[in-house]
């Protein structure tokens, strides 16, 4: 009898429970890594991570999603290497994604995180910035204690992907100024700012199993191309969210001016509605009122947006993105079993609603 068809052999995973793993095999270390810093910055990270309250009370807050933590240690699972393997790994690049929460929430105004006050807010901005810059630095600290090869070559990778962050971030701030900006910029924007970090999440266990450069290129593939599905739903979060469900403002994009992919798709659709949508931006862009701007005219550049198609096409984009990322394991040799949990992170990904 001739072997099932790849589909027909494709298990259930409880994804629940492979964030669960990722973020219960982290969570000690990521714990231990950050008591390692200095009295304050000791205490403003434990709150930022949700451990404690702003009293300096226990907390059992929201850590997040845990995509990053799942995927590396998943990773490591491709070379045959067990879980634990790729934890360094993933307590380096939840170390890196937080240093850039804290420094990006001061430098866009947010005052709400997983529904709760940003650092800046309840410390100050001084201290979001020097924790930030620790949390960077404690990264690739737990990387190189482990004093190996495939150390030296993860941290060279998740390195060039912090880089791509920060040159992510100035562009998204740059084009907060900009009447317009290309899609094309839009996404290769995303592609630093989000891409980069989950590519660096996606093969960076495997890198610490020994993985060689072809299996960690590919799987960064799949992380990258995640990265951009992923950013896709955030930009539709981040207009039509449910603000009990995001930990955010409603239309927390727009107040903001970000100049994100359904804003972007919808001035460059053409017709009446990209049109208006553009005159309303420009004269956005020349207020000083613009923080005290109704619900009402928030309601009417979001109705504009979908008017325009703008919320259709970037749908479709972060389903083509996944797509893209799924066809990047075609190139990698792993455990159908493996696969079949990097594929199931994938579809978490772009259904979520939050």
């Amino acid at each position: 009898m001739p072997p099932a068809p790849a589909a027909d052999r494709r298990t259930t995973v409880d994804v629940t429970a492979l964030l669960e793993r990722g973020r219960t095999l982290t969570a000690p270390v990521l714990r231990a890594a950050v008591d390692r810093l200095a009295p304050p910055m000791d205490t403003v990270a434990a709150y930022h991570f949700g451990w404690i309250d702003a009293a300096g009370n226990p907390a059992a807050g929201d850590g997040g999603k845990a995509v990053r933590p799942a995927l590396a240690v998943l990773s490591a699972e491709v070379t045959g290497a067990a879980p634990e393997t790729g934890v360094p790994g993933a307590v380096a690049v939840e170390l890196v994604h937080n240093f850039s929460l804290l420094h990006d929430d001061l430098m866009d105004g947010d005052e709400q995180r997983r529904h709760r006050d940003t650092v800046w807010k309840v410390h100050g901005p001084a201290q979001a910035i020097l924790v930030g810059d620790a949390l960077f630095a404690l990264a690739n600290e737990v990387l190189l204690e482990l004093d190996t090869v495939e150390a030296g070559r993860a941290t060279r990778r998740l390195t060039s992907a912090t880089r791509a962050l920060i040159d992510g971030q100035a562009q998204d701030i740059s084009y907060e100024h900009r009447d317009r900006v290309t899609v094309e910029e839009c996404l290769e924007m995303e592609g630093n700012k989000t891409g980069a970090l989950l590519a660096s999440a996606s093969s960076i266990g495997a890198v610490l199993g020994g993985a060689d450069e072809h299996t960690a290129d590919a799987l960064e593939k799949y992380g990258y191309h995640l990265g951009l599905a992923f950013q896709a739903v955030d930009d539709l979060l981040g207009i039509w969210g449910d603000p009990d469900a995001t930990g955010k403002q409603t239309w927390s994009d727009l107040r903001q001016r970000k100049k994100s992919l359904p804003v972007v798709a919808a001035l460059a659709a053409g017709g009446p509605a990209s049109e208006r949508l553009g005159e309303i931006l420009a004269a956005d862009a020349k207020t000083s009122d613009f923080a005290n701007f109704s619900e009402e005219e928030f309601a009417a550049r979001a109705a504009l947006i979908e008017e325009a198609g703008g919320r259709e096409w970037t749908a479709d984009e972060a389903r083509r993105q996944h797509t893209i990322a799924i066809e990047a394991l075609d190139a990698v040799d792993m455990p159908h079993r493996v696969r079949d949990m990097f594929t199931a992170l994938a579809d978490f990904v772009v259904v979520r609603k939050r």
